[in-house]
């Protein structure tokens, strides 16, 4: 990618990663004395009370001394969340069946319950 300039900072390189309803730019950029730093910029598209598109941009800044404890961090964290939660989504926003499904889980469960309890109530007079 040649290089642009953009607000007075040089791009250098440019990735784009799209997820539903939001974007993210990962853009290497170039500081005045030709060092390279990492911006990611979340863009989520919103619908104004006028009914107008918007986009709302947040904007994270990473330089160089941060790259190393950054990624691991990240690599922790993201690890913490698969092995407790595996990598299935489980959100209502990303599946429209999630209340269904949570329905019958819940539904399950009862009668998991109900099944426990006649278990249960077996008596030693019974057997």
């Amino acid at each position: 990618m040649d290089p642009k300039k953009m607000n007075g900072k040089e791009e250098i390189f440019s990735k784009v990663m799209r997820a539903g309803r939001r974007t993210y730019f990962f853009d290497v950029r170039a500081t005045r004395a030709d060092d390279y730093y990492l911006t990611i910029t979340e863009s989520k598209k919103q619908v104004g009370p006028d009914g107008q598109e918007q986009y709302k941009k947040h904007k994270l800044y990473l330089y160089k001394e941060d790259f190393a404890q950054f990624c691991e961090i990240l690599e922790e964290v993201t690890d913490y969340i698969v092995s407790r939660k595996g990598t299935e989504v489980i959100s209502d926003t990303h599946d429209p069946n999630y209340h269904v499904a949570q329905a019958e889980v819940v539904e399950n469960d009862s009668e998991t319950e109900e099944t426990v309890k006649q278990f249960s109530d077996v008596k030693f007079e019974d057997i």
